[in-house]
């Protein structure tokens, strides 16, 4: 089980999150984050517009129907996440 997993429970919202921190410097679609989380579009987009909301992750329009989603390396509190991401895995095993 992934460490994030063991202090927090399996959630859709971790997971989205856990997925775009492994890619930090990747844009990605939501069907892109469905796609290799497992998760249904619909359960991408909900979970997403908290993150957005707290400036955790960042959209770009591609075009009038396209968004790419990705960290916001210019937020404190993604950092903070990121940061505690990396040593609560190297921690918990």
């Amino acid at each position: 089980m992934d460490p994030m997993e063991k202090i927090f429970g399996k959630t859709a919202q971790m997971t989205v999150l856990k997925n775009l921190i492994e890619r930090p410097n990747e844009p990605t679609y939501l069907s892109g984050i469905a796609e290799e989380t497992g998760l249904s579009h619909a359960s991408v987009s909900r979970v997403i517009t908290p993150l957005l909301l707290s400036g955790v992750v960042r959209e770009k329009p591609l075009g009038k129907q396209i968004r790419t989603f990705q960290l916001n390396a210019e937020s404190e509190a993604t950092n903070v996440i990121i940061d505690f991401y990396n040593k609560i895995n190297q921690i918990i095993d």
